[in-house]
């Protein structure tokens, strides 16, 4: 990663207090042995192929999950769209697996459910 992107995605992460622009999840930079789902990488509002930087003001920090998953669709949606669809997942508890939203690091409008079969 070259270092622009490395302090974009820096100040991103301090930016957003160590959260998903996503999700909300908290995030990491440092890989001590934690769930490598949230480990934070930079996001480019703005893709460097229709002409985006790797400034700080193009990056925001994402988890791995919502970068990836965005990705990984056949035309990714635009950032914005896409995290109004990741917050209503997440406030609905069907985004993360279950134990992130037991473990108190997101909060859901519904009760979650006991085991994965209802998610």
């Amino acid at each position: 990663m070259p270092n622009q992107l490395l302090r974009s995605r820096q100040i991103a992460f301090n930016r957003q207090d160590g959260k998903c622009y996503y999700c909300g999840i908290p995030m990491w930079l440092v890989d001590e042995g934690k769930s490598p789902r949230f480990r934070c990488t930079a996001e480019h509002l703005k893709a460097r192929t229709d002409g985006g930087s790797d400034r700080a003001e193009n990056i925001v920090a994402a988890c791995a999950h919502c970068n990836q998953t965005r990705h990984k669709r056949n035309c990714p949606p635009e950032p914005a769209a896409y995290r109004e669809e990741v917050r209503r997942r997440v406030r609905r508890g069907g985004w993360h697996p279950v134990w992130v939203y037991r473990a108190g690091l997101l909060e859901t409008q519904r009760a979650v459910p006991s085991d994965y079969s209802r998610l």
